[in-house]
């Protein structure tokens, strides 16, 4: 028995392998091309694992899928490769129009003959689950309900647009050919290994540099923030007891505007990583808001408590304290992805604002 992850070299992807090899010992096959985002280091504790196998490769490559496939026979397939920030997809669309649509379909296509392969119980127990957002559904208003499953696609970025794209592929190859899958829409998820360019992670860096911490427009944006390892074992829930063709929203009923995420987060640097300069809190600067920038995301999280009994484990302030002391303790880790090539992308993505 094999599952094979695409994107498992990222941030999502690979806390998910960690978690997967902490609780059972079914070899995982980690397909990830390894871009900016994709980092080995994250899943370096796994070296000399017979359970584990990383295959560097593109997942538009429809000979590279077909031959993993083949050669490791698996039991599902778990699709966490996208490219997923927003801003980047703002200044550089078609990268995310290839990856998350494009590599979709090539994937679909792939499984889709595979399985069409298997026979009996092999064939009746594959599984293949796409991991995608909240942000297909658009921006909620503040007195709106959170994002249920049926509420309608609105995307508003380049982003969210290639993965409401990608989520309608699925649900149509389950549709079309019968292709027995499943798909999640999280909330934002944060924790180890969580790229630097995301609000967290870059407020952490940021603070603990003696850096600006820049907060777009008024910092009222709201989020539903979820913490990681909760979102794995959402994931393992589903691939478990999962019904074929449904979707699950995935939160962590936390909503807060980003600027409570970010005096959280100096208030906890105050306390454990203390500056002889005073609070972080002064290091705050508000700059030009990102266009077209949606106000407001939260999660309806009833139906996989109602179907499957899945809780987020952690609440934020467990959870938000873990993540400081994580950085905190791997910082070498966060010197060796802020390479030349990332502060090009910050200078590129805030000097103008």
């Amino acid at each position: 028995m094999t599952i094979l992850v695409t994107g498992g070299a990222g941030f999502i992807g690979a806390n998910f392998i960690l978690d997967w090899l902490r609780g059972c010992n079914e070899p995982v096959i980690n397909l990830d091309v390894l871009s900016y985002a994709g980092n080995p280091e994250n899943l370096a504790s796994l070296q000399g694992d017979s359970r584990y196998t990383f295959v560097q490769g593109d997942i538009c490559d429809r000979a590279l899928v077909d031959s993993l496939l083949a050669t490791h026979q698996p039991r599902a397939m778990v699709h966490f490769a996208a490219e997923s920030h927003v801003d980047r997809s703002i200044h550089g669309p078609g990268e995310f129009m290839r990856t998350n649509i494009t590599g979709t379909f090539t994937l679909l296509e792939a499984v889709r003959g595979y399985w069409s392969g298997l026979a009996g119980e092999a064939k009746a127990a594959f599984r293949f689950h796409h991991v995608s957002t909240d942000e297909v559904y658009g921006s909620l208003k503040a007195d709106d309900p959170p994002f249920a499953e049926t509420n309608r696609y609105e995307p508003n970025s380049p982003y969210s647009a290639s993965k409401a794209a990608s989520d309608h592929l699925v649900r149509a190859w389950h549709h079309t050919y019968g292709l027995p899958v499943t798909i999640s829409n999280c909330s934002n998820n944060y924790g180890s290994y969580h790229f630097p360019e995301k609000l967290i992670p870059l407020i952490i860096a940021n603070a603990l540099a003696g850096k600006n911490l820049p907060i777009y427009g008024d910092g009222m944006q709201v989020r539903d923030w979820l913490y990681v390892t909760d979102h794995c074992s959402a994931i393992r829930a589903i691939l478990e007891r999962g019904r074929v063709g449904e979707v699950y929203n995935v939160g962590g009923w936390n909503e807060k505007p980003n600027i409570e995420i970010v005096k959280t987060l100096c208030a906890l640097l105050d306390e454990l990583a203390p500056s002889s300069a005073g609070s972080y809190a002064r290091l705050i600067t508000y700059v030009a808001d990102r266009p077209g920038h949606d106000r407001r995301y939260a999660i309806d999280a009833r139906k996989i408590e109602r179907e499957l009994g899945w809780r987020p484990a952690e609440t934020f302030e467990t959870g938000i304290r873990k993540t400081v002391e994580w950085y905190l303790a791997n910082q070498a880790w966060v010197a060796n992805v802020q390479s030349g090539a990332y502060r090009e992308w910050m200078a590129k993505n805030y000097a103008q604002r």
